[in-house]
């Protein structure tokens, strides 16, 4: 690898602390240039060290690479000008002072030139360059073919040529670099079938084809590399059977493929066996292509799996049991197929999903409860003899009707004491209800509203035999009884309790958190704390609505609710076709700033437990973030607890394990987290086992494999928006800083924000006020 020359293309002596790097997005495409530089400049400045840049070793660049240099230049068109540099007769070629160009012994060891806006063509008398290591062109509006003499340079370690215009086929000369590691073509014009020769390329870990108009088979001699880590073919038009000799290496090392995704070809035929002898793969996705016949049961010792999509095809058959080995699988999606059975128990029991999706096959019987209390009933849609993962689909009574499994005598006693428990619950909320409805009716009157702002007279005391509802301004009037026997499904569970989706008798819907018993304050403080929360009032903050105090100590308190769900749920388990454009997730970025915003600023409200499942959506996709001040209702052991499991999601500052107690500072770095959501696609818990999402993110954008970083929808429109996704990412990075004191605030977040995607400020609300 060349990483080692990143820190070496500009004439700085030296990058010193933290303390001496700021950063300010930029107002116009013209410094798009920079901007390279800069995201180097702030990840050097995130580690704990000094970098050293070599000077110039004086010598001048030879004259056949300036004849080549000279070419390229000729053959390529500069509207900007970026290669004005390019001017003398070559004495600066190696100095530093042409544009993007790095010598040694005077010869061209790299050419770096992304986000240029260069169209032409690339010169064949590139093959002069014959120490050239490195190639990165990426993210221009190139066209032409790949020049076959690329094939010549022996020494060259890298090609980034993604986002371009490239046509015609690769080269197969290109087998013949034997030192090549990255080659990246994604996102151009491509036709034609991977060379065969790729397998000569013994130290090449990276390949990415994606997003051209390929086909052909896989090459059998790519599936047996030694040293493969990421092969990225989706969106092409692949087809036919791939090689069943994955993890055969010609050596016999050991195999280190971590990644392989197929998406969108027209591959057929089952699912290789051999791929079980991948045993470092984490990601493996095959979705939208015409697989068929059963899942191999020996995909199961892929231990380290963590994501697997094999949806839109025609598999057929059960769920392996083996995948009861797959504990590191967080991501698994099968939707659209053919299976058939019923899904295991183990697949709430023994993995830690965060993402399920079964929908769309022909599976049977009852959900396990572990899964159906997790995940939205969309997950399991379009089972005809599937039920019990929502309330209208609930399953027969009888556990024989139910399950048509051997079931061990175990778990017949649990099933049966479940059914009893859950009849007598049944038969209690009747009776309370009953009780409720027989209260006089100036007591009615008052629960309905009589008592003003505050819905309920102080004098109703929660001992009462009907509990004390109260409301705050702005909701829906209710009684206590419509809350109490309304139609309620679980949507969440939390460190402070579980969240229902209650539909009331005329059919309203409100968000009810029953709160978990022992953590909470005494009964006078609690509702001191409450009623100050209830009075909070923000756009881009979910409104407290009323709370309820049981006669036994019970304690709700309701919301609004969000019909869109959570910000986790919308980026993370939205269907293929609700594409989320880049205006709507900047939108969704500014909504949480304003809102966190007025937290720190007008309520003096440190958050401490920020997540995109605690940003919420509404209609409008405007965003509203949840559970906050919820710490100042709970005992200090309670919030001592969601502190120290915050991070398990991947969200948590790493100084919180020291600190013990959150601040606005350790709120904006679970901010940009969310804001590396919104740009990566990617969820922070599929990093949990090796390095989080920001620490991945910074060690793409060193290596300079910006379109990695990127959600492929926002790709798309890359040259469109290609600064707005930079500066943006520039910023979240800087909120994910390891230091602190390095990270902004959020008024100036939000003001960065808007120097990136300035909008008319449509509300007061807008800088952060409220009232």
């Amino acid at each position: 690898m060349e990483s080692n020359f990143i820190f070496h293309k500009y004439p700085f002596q030296k990058v010193h602390h933290l303390s001496t790097c700021t950063f300010h997005p930029f107002k116009s495409s013209k410094n798009t240039h920079y901007f390279t530089l800069l995201l180097h400049l702030l990840i050097i400045c995130s580690l704990p060290f000094a970098v050293s840049v070599k000077s110039w070793d004086g010598i001048i660049v030879t004259e056949s690479n300036l004849q080549a240099l000279q070419a390229l230049k000729q053959e390529l068109i500069d509207p900007n000008g970026f290669l004005k540099s390019w001017n003398d007769s070559g004495y600066g070629a190696c100095s530093g002072g042409w544009e993007g160009i790095k010598c040694a012994q005077g010869q061209v060891i790299i050419i770096q030139l992304p986000w240029r806006s260069l169209g032409g063509q690339i010169s064949s008398k590139i093959g002069q360059l014959q120490a050239l290591r490195k190639l990165s062109v990426h993210n221009n509006a190139i066209g032409g073919s790949i020049p076959m003499e690329l094939g010549f340079l022996i020494n060259l370690r890298g090609i980034q040529l993604f986002n371009n215009k490239f046509s015609g086929s690769i080269p197969p000369t290109l087998g013949s670099c034997t030192l090549l590691q990255n080659l990246d073509f994604g996102n151009n014009s491509l036709v034609g079938e991977i060379p065969d020769s790729f397998g000569n390329c013994t130290k090449l870990y990276n390949v990415n084809l994606s997003l051209n108009s390929l086909s052909g088979s896989v090459p059998v001699s790519l599936s047996q590399s030694n040293s493969l880590m990421f092969l990225s073919l989706q969106f092409n038009n692949f087809s036919g059977v791939l090689p069943d000799s994955w993890g055969g290496g010609k050596n016999g090392d050991k195999s280190i493929v971590k990644s392989l995704t197929f998406d969108h070809n027209l591959f057929t035929g089952k699912i290789p066996v051999s791929l079980s002898k991948l045993t470092e793969l984490e990601e493996l996705s095959f979705s939208h292509n015409r697989f068929s016949n059963e899942i191999p049961n020996e995909i199961g010792k892929l231990v380290k799996l963590k994501s697997l999509d094999l949806s839109y095809n025609s598999i057929n058959g059960s769920i392996p049991d083996t995948f009861s080995d797959l504990r590191s699988l967080t991501s698994l999606n099968l939707a659209h197929n053919n299976f058939t059975g019923e899904i295991p128990d183990f697949v709430g029991d023994r993995l830690n999903l965060a993402f399920l999706n079964m929908s769309y096959n022909n599976l049977s019987g009852h959900v396990p409860l572990q899964i159906s209390s997790k995940f939205d009933p969309s997950a399991f849609v379009g089972n005809r003899n599937l039920c019990g993962y929502s309330p209208s689909t609930t399953c027969p009574v009888s556990p024989a009707t139910t399950r048509h499994r051997k079931t061990r005598t175990k778990n017949i006693l649990l099933v049966s004491g479940g059914v009893i428990i859950l009849f007598l619950l049944i038969i209690c909320s009747i009776l309370l209800c009953c009780l409720l409805k027989k209260k006089d009716t100036k007591k009615q009157k008052e629960v309905e509203g009589g008592g003003g702002d505050m819905g309920v007279p102080a004098s109703d005391a929660a001992g009462d035999a009907g509990g004390k509802l109260v409301h705050f301004e702005g909701g829906m009037e209710f009684a206590a009884d419509d809350l109490l026997c309304a139609t309620a499904e679980i949507m969440g569970k939390s460190t402070y309790g579980t969240v229902y989706r209650a539909t009331l008798v005329g059919g309203n819907q409100v968000a009810v958190k029953r709160l978990r018993e022992r953590i909470t304050k005494s009964e006078k403080g609690f509702e001191n704390e409450v009623k100050w929360l209830g009075k909070i009032r923000h756009e881009n903050l979910l409104a407290l609505r009323a709370y309820y105090l049981g006669p036994k100590g019970e304690k709700l308190i309701v919301f609004d609710y969000m019909p869109k769900g959570s910000l986790a749920t919308f980026i993370h388990a939205r269907g293929l076709n609700t594409p989320v454009n880049w205006p709507t997730r900047m939108r969704i970025m500014k909504g949480m700033v304003r809102g966190l915003l007025n937290l720190h600023t007008h309520q003096n409200i440190i958050h401490g437990n920020l997540t995109s499942n605690n940003v919420l959506l509404d209609d409008d996709f405007n965003p509203k973030i949840a559970d906050f001040g919820l710490s100042r209702l709970m005992t200090t052991a309670a919030n001592t607890n969601v502190i120290a499991t915050a991070g398990a999601l991947g969200y948590r500052a790493p100084e919180l394990s020291k600190l013990k107690k959150a601040n606005t500072k350790t709120d904006i770095y679970s901010l940009g987290v969310i804001m590396l959501e919104l740009l990566t696609g990617k969820s922070p818990g599929e990093s949990e086992d090796t390095v989080g999402l920001p620490q991945w993110v910074a060690s793409i954008v060193k290596e300079e494999w910006t379109n990695e970083v990127f959600d492929l929808e926002l790709m798309k429109d890359a040259s469109v928006i290609g600064d707005e996704l930079l500066n943006t990412l520039k910023l979240a990075l800087h909120c994910v800083d390891p230091s602190p004191s390095a990270r902004p605030e959020a008024q100036l977040v939000l003001q960065q924000l808007d120097e990136i995607r300035s909008e008319t400020a449509t509300s007061s609300g807008d800088n952060g006020g409220g009232s």
